[in-house]
């Protein structure tokens, strides 16, 4: 590579065999500082695979000894960072934590030399999931990209995938498990209710009820308008802040006939008596506000679905969201009434919600809820973190067991037990310092569809698949939680006819949706039926795995 570039406007010089390094923080001071041991040492390990090629690597901002991180944690340092280096220069972003994909995406818009992120596999803090929702908003904004993971960074697969990478500027991965939904031949009586329900949402239309926009940087996580409204749904851009006005119309009479509703159903809450480190009955009346007040503003504004950002804002005045997250993705939840008229609203249902206002899943969630219920399906549907996982062999399970975890939205229909089965526990203080319960439990045993909306060259598109929740051990459930964060929701997926490097290569997103089915044949006859209602909604349809029921229809 040539060394052409001037000193003097401070950008740095283009060098053989020299690969420059950024690391995408998050905007929270205390997770940075937290997670950034473990940000060093993946940078420790990947500086020493590049060795080994005979590359070297230039880190592009440095260590801040007052802050206590090296990482890029605002937009706008990003832009400077950014400002500095060579536009062609061959660049790693390097992710071992979540990350604001918007802290780097500025940059990465405008960089000509070829992108590669890389995350460490640890379900840790986790840099995977932070890597995905980079990965989602690079493919978005029409960025190209490769992308490698590993454990150490010695394997094979990594090795040669960086190989190629610094040698050609891409990478080749398997994607093969994923076909376009025209290649099959969908069953007529499910292609038929699904375009059924698709036209009567066009005409009839629906509402996702938006509580601020752009969630932790989640560029990925915003359908625009012009994409979004020809499927026939449309946003009410609500505010966190009447949110919280809400909360505080809330009686404590009503708060407290909600907790008495979960205590009955036999719903575990681990108290204690330090707000700062413990969950309190304070944090837990408060999060039962929310839940009412957020109940009654989607029923003013006529809300189909709706989604809380929480991260940045409520987050710094109140406990979290992810206690009402849960309760409204359920159909079995405490009732909520009308100031006025008394009447209980959306009975016997679920509000669906999308965790972190990511407005794919909130699409997916509306178009899931409708298919389920037409097809006499329990409706309760939630996203997860595609976290981590390892393979497992025991207890009549041989496979690549995924864990699927989100920070406690998870509705407890999904739960071994429902709510007997359910615990809620006080978020980590580093994320959540105002506290606030999660809804925690184990996914039942049994047969998921799993679906991920995500855009691409302008477009709207739908992976979607079939997996099973397999039961594990308790030790080994407990093992994974401490691997991950064990105050959370788990689910323990096997994805059908796709291995990990196929699923990571192709995933384009942090989330993925799932929602369960009586047996497989129902759950095939129910990704049939949503195929069909996403395509002629207008999104482009893509199957991946196996174990779906389809014919190959080409």
């Amino acid at each position: 590579m040539a060394k052409t570039n001037s000193r003097g406007n401070g950008v740095q010089p283009l060098r053989q065999n020299e690969v420059v390094l950024v690391a995408s923080g998050d905007l929270r001071l205390s997770a940075n500082q937290v997670c950034w041991p473990a940000q060093r040492a993946m940078e420790a390990a990947l500086a020493a695979a590049l060795r080994h090629e005979g590359w070297k690597v230039r880190r592009a901002h440095r260590y801040d000894p007052k802050l206590k991180h090296g990482f890029i944690a605002s937009q706008r340092q990003g832009m400077e960072v950014f400002r500095g280096l060579h536009p062609e220069a061959p660049l790693i972003v390097a992710e071992a934590v979540w990350q604001y994909s918007h802290h780097v995406l500025p940059g990465l818009m405008t960089h000509r030399g070829p992108i590669l992120t890389a995350a460490n596999w640890s379900g840790q803090w986790p840099g995977l999931v932070g890597m995905l929702n980079l990965n989602g908003s690079l493919t978005k904004a029409g960025v190209a990209y490769s992308t490698l993971w590993s454990l150490d960074f010695k394997d094979r697969f990594f090795r040669s995938g960086l190989r190629q990478w610094l040698r050609e500027g891409r990478i080749d991965h398997d994607t093969s498990h994923a076909q376009d939904a025209a290649c099959f031949r969908l069953p007529g009586k499910e292609a038929a209710l699904g375009r059924h329900l698709a036209q009567r949402l066009k005409k009839d239309k629906a509402i996702l009820g938006v509580f601020d926009e752009g969630c932790m940087g989640m560029f990925n996580a915003i359908i625009p308008d012009h994409l979004l409204n020809p499927t026939g749904v449309f946003k009410e851009r609500l505010s966190q802040s009447a949110l919280y006005a809400g909360m505080r119309q809330v009686s404590d009479a009503e708060a407290w006939e909600t907790r008495r509703w979960l205590n009955h159903k036999g719903m575990r809450f681990l108290t204690g008596g330090d707000p700062a480190t413990e969950l309190t009955d304070d944090q837990i009346h408060e999060q039962c506000k929310m839940y009412i007040a957020a109940v009654r503003i989607a029923h003013d504004f006529g809300c189909d679905a709706i989604g809380i950002q929480y991260q940045q804002g409520l987050k710094d005045i109140c406990p979290a969201s992810d206690l009402v997250e849960g309760l409204l993705n359920n159909s079995d939840r405490p009732p909520v009434r009308h100031v006025k008229t008394g009447k209980v609203l959306y009975a016997g249902e679920p509000l669906p919600h999308f965790n972190e206002v990511d407005e794919c899943s909130g699409l997916d969630a509306l178009v899931t809820n409708r298919v389920w219920k037409a097809l006499r399906l329990d409706p309760e549907t939630t996203l997860h973190d595609l976290r981590w996982g390892e393979h497992y062999r025991g207890g009549g399970v041989n496979d690549y067991v995924w864990v699927f975890l989100i920070s406690g939205a998870a509705p407890p229909a999904h739960f071994i037990g429902s709510y007997k089965g359910a615990v809620s526990e006080r978020q980590p203080p580093m994320y959540f310092p105002l506290g606030g319960g999660t809804l925690k439990g184990i996914s039942k045993p049994g047969e998921i569809v799993w679906s991920r909306v995500f855009i691409q060259e302008g477009r709207l598109h739908c992976d979607l698949g079939r997996a099973k929740v397999v039961k594990l051990p308790p030790a080994e459930t407990e093992r994974r939680w401490r691997l991950t964060t064990r105050q959370w929701p788990i689910m323990h997926a096997v994805t059908y006819g796709i291995g990990r490097d196929q699923m990571m290569a192709r995933h384009k997103a942090n989330h993925i949706q799932v929602a369960y089915a009586p047996s497989k044949e129902k759950a095939n006859a129910a990704l049939a039926a949503k195929a069909a209602m996403l395509e002629e909604l207008g999104l482009e349809v893509h199957i991946c795995g196996t174990e779906n029921g389809l014919v190959d229809g080409r």
